[in-house]
């Protein structure tokens, strides 16, 4: 046998208002953001061939 309601009880309606349809997608691209994560220093990666000679060497 099955059992069929006419009307629906309150916790029903509101379990269906709530939970009744799945959530938007959202897309990849929202989801990640991308930024650098320190402004570049120009003066670290400068290289000098003298400092080896200064430092190594004397």
């Amino acid at each position: 046998m099955s059992r069929t309601r006419e009307v629906p009880d309150e916790a029903e309606a509101a379990r269906r208002a709530r939970f009744g349809a799945l959530p938007e997608r959202i897309r990849l691209e929202d989801t990640v953001e991308e930024r650098a994560t320190t402004a570049p220093d120009p003066g670290r990666d400068h290289y000098d061939p003298d400092e080896w000679l200064v430092r190594h060497c004397l």
